[in-house]
């Protein structure tokens, strides 16, 4: 069973940044594809950015490229999302999410996660 931690979430003003942070646990870290995700109240669940085993793969939703990036460290069995130019249309519960599955299988499809965290809230005013 894998357990993912996430922290780094806040209210901040637009056009500033955080990283969030997710710490895995329960599995060797280096087999597991990463992804964030994130959630509005009254929307779906999104998808905002994945990152390969390595590492050397990534993938961010056309709204965030530019802005968002996400990174991993396996040595430390935490994967990141650098969040910059903030905007209050950014604003939603982050999730931190993995899987065992080859990096482009649906990384984008958040059914092809079985693992979730918990969330954590990110809050952008104007």
């Amino acid at each position: 069973q894998v357990q993912l931690v996430e922290s780094g979430g806040g209210l901040v003003q637009a056009g500033n940044s955080l990283r969030l942070s997710c710490a895995a646990s329960g599995r060797t870290f280096s087999s597991l594809a990463m992804g964030w995700f994130r959630q509005a109240p009254g929307k779906e669940r999104e998808f905002v950015a994945a990152i390969s085993r390595s590492g050397g793969s990534t993938s961010h939703v056309d709204s965030v490229k530019g802005r968002f990036a996400i990174s991993r460290d396996n040595a430390k069995n935490t994967v990141y999302l650098q969040m910059n130019s903030l905007k209050p249309e950014d604003t939603a519960a982050y999730y931190c999410a993995a899987r065992t599955a080859p990096f482009y299988s649906g990384f984008s499809d958040s059914s092809k996660y079985p693992y979730w965290g918990q969330g954590t809230q990110v809050t952008v005013s104007s």
